[in-house]
């Protein structure tokens, strides 16, 4: 990836991170959690080696921990595993594919928010299970198409300019 092509990635990144932090709180949807930062490491795993994106998943989890520490760790742990698996599975998955890019953030949103749900021990029994399988889904269909609908968005920003 060339230096520029990185840069662009950073300024994506850095809008999806402001974006969870400031927008996000004041779209108050229940349950049905809108998640930008799994967008944002998704969006960074996928062009990174798999140890580089277990740690840029491990540092947003503790970023996103440090604001609700009711589990500390529960988050770094989810992002951790999705940002390793994600890029890990890259070959499976094609940048420029919207429909590919909203399965996938589909299901990295639901793997860490199944991981959370999990470590944090704040649910069990007929709870755990709702949370699992009926608004872990609707949050991750949230997500992922707030994310294809961004990367559509950003799609002029990411795209490599290639020399002829």
């Amino acid at each position: 990836m060339s230096w520029t092509a990185a840069l662009r990635v950073g300024i994506a990144f850095t809008i999806l991170v402001l974006l969870h932090f400031t927008v996000r709180p004041i779209l108050n949807l229940g349950r049905a959690e809108l998640d930008f930062l799994i967008v944002a490491l998704l969006l960074m795993a996928v062009r990174v080696r798999p140890g580089t994106a277990a740690l840029i998943g491990l540092l947003m989890g503790l970023a996103a921990d440090s604001v609700t520490p009711v589990a500390f760790g529960a988050a770094a742990l989810g992002m951790t595993v999705v940002g390793f698996g994600a890029s890990w599975l890259k070959a499976v998955f094609f940048a420029d594919n919207l429909a590919l890019n909203g399965f996938f953030f589909f299901l990295g949103k639901w793997v860490f928010d199944i991981i959370r749900m999990l470590a944090e021990r704040q649910v069990a029994g007929v709870e755990l299970l709702m949370q699992a399988i009926l608004w872990a889904p609707i949050s991750a269909a949230l997500t992922a198409a707030v994310g294809v609908m961004l990367l559509a968005m950003l799609r002029p920003l990411l795209m490599e300019t290639t020399a002829t």
